[in-house]
């Protein structure tokens, strides 16, 4: 090799093209793993669930209820801080009035309620599947609060005597 080539910052052809595919190598790697996968369809279907509790809400849930507390769409409700008194949301967007949606909110509060009743149904389902945990074989000493034998009659730290569990 001639003295420029081994100067920092001088082209390395050879080690770049190694780099390069060493490098998407390990992405692939990384991508392929199972956790990666996983995620991603984690994602994808939580966003279509999302939707379609979204839907349920706005189409389903919240039309019915407003019939039952004197037919009132709850997307339309909002208060107007602007002291314009716009009779409808359409009408205070379109005069670009400041407004409190909160009609909306509620919507939102409603979805995300039963999102969170949703994943804790699949979370409790999972779980019955799970092993469940080895009983301790150890407790703490009262004294000096080393782990010592379920059994053990004397602390092996301080050498004070405890009752057996």
């Amino acid at each position: 090799m001639s003295p420029k080539e081994n100067m920092p910052g001088a082209p390395r052809q050879g080690r770049d093209r190694y780099n390069r595919y060493t490098m998407l190598k390990d992405f692939k790697a990384f991508v392929m793993r199972g956790n990666v996968l996983d995620l991603a369809v984690a994602v994808v279907v939580g966003g279509a669930f999302g939707k379609i509790v979204t839907s349920f809400v706005d189409d389903v849930l919240m039309p019915p209820l407003g019939l039952l507390l004197g037919h009132v769409d709850f997307r339309d409700k909002f208060i107007d801080l602007s002291g314009q008194h716009p009779a409808t949301l359409a009408q205070a967007e379109s005069m670009g009035a400041a407004v409190l949606r909160y009609g909306v909110f509620i919507n939102a509060i409603v979805t995300f309620l039963i999102v969170a009743f949703a994943i804790f149904l699949v979370l409790r389902s999972v779980k019955r599947f799970l092993p469940t945990p080895p009983a301790p074989d150890a407790r703490e000493c009262p004294f000096c609060l080393s782990l010592i034998p379920l059994r053990a009659t004397r602390c092996r730290h301080c050498g004070s005597e405890v009752a057996p569990a």
